[in-house]
């Protein structure tokens, strides 16, 4: 699938921790009815041939409503599993030798947290920038704050586009506006929330007004 920094606007990123009364398969697809237009799959705990079996499920599941499905970390498993790209945090596996492995269509994410780290991304070959923790984490509580600040800085020192990542809420987003994201990523917001559907659209409404570059057309249909 080719990628759109559009597909940025609503990037939800999956975490188990929040299934109870729905699988994954069932909240992914209430995020994608909601009009979330890129999903990470992020599983810490599965065996990698378990893992290329979950990328098929989830990966068809996205394709239908015309997203694309990123791995979190595992690059090995985003080849096999046939996923339309990986994100890669700072001790990942690098940029440089991901790009040297796949095709210009494969979709590359990098994480970064200053403007030096997001120009040695871009120029080692990633397509986006995943920028953060713009606010406190409740899945990451380790993980660097950074400013809006910092964030706009980050934004402006390179061509590729970015996503702020990071404890984003219906509440706080409107804080990022001028942060000059393409995009917000969302976990718990999404897949912690009691309707995942009516969250999603909330969320996507609020993203249109504070990022850069439209909006992708809606897909609500599954077709």
């Amino acid at each position: 699938m080719r990628f759109d920094k559009r597909q940025l606007l609503l990037y939800a990123v999956t975490d188990r921790a929040w299934t109870g009364r729905q699988t994954l398969a069932e909240q992914v697809e209430e995020a994608l009815k909601g009009g979330v237009t890129m999903v990470q799959l992020r599983e810490k705990n599965l065996s990698d041939e378990e893992y290329v079996q979950r990328v098929g499920e989830i990966k068809e599941l996205c394709h239908r409503y015309g997203v694309p499905l990123i791995v979190n970390d595992n690059v090995e498993v985003a080849l096999k599993s046939g996923a339309d790209g990986v994100h890669v945090g700072m001790e990942d596996t690098p940029v440089s030798e991901v790009r040297a492995r796949v095709g210009a269509a494969f979709i590359i994410g990098a994480t970064a947290k200053t403007v030096e780290q997001a120009k040695a991304a871009e120029a080692a070959g990633a397509d986006y920038l995943g920028v953060g923790a713009v606010f406190p984490s409740p899945t990451k509580k380790n993980a660097i704050r950074i400013t809006k600040e910092e964030l706009s800085e980050i934004c402006s020192a390179v061509s590729i586009p970015a996503v702020a990542i990071g404890g984003i809420t219906e509440s706080n987003i409107a804080e990022l506006a001028g942060g000059g994201m393409a995009g917000v990523a969302v976990v718990s917001a999404i897949f912690g929330a009691d309707d995942i559907f009516a969250a999603t659209g909330e969320l996507r409404e609020k993203a249109k007004s504070v990022t850069e570059g439209g909006a992708l057309p809606r897909f609500v249909t599954g077709k």
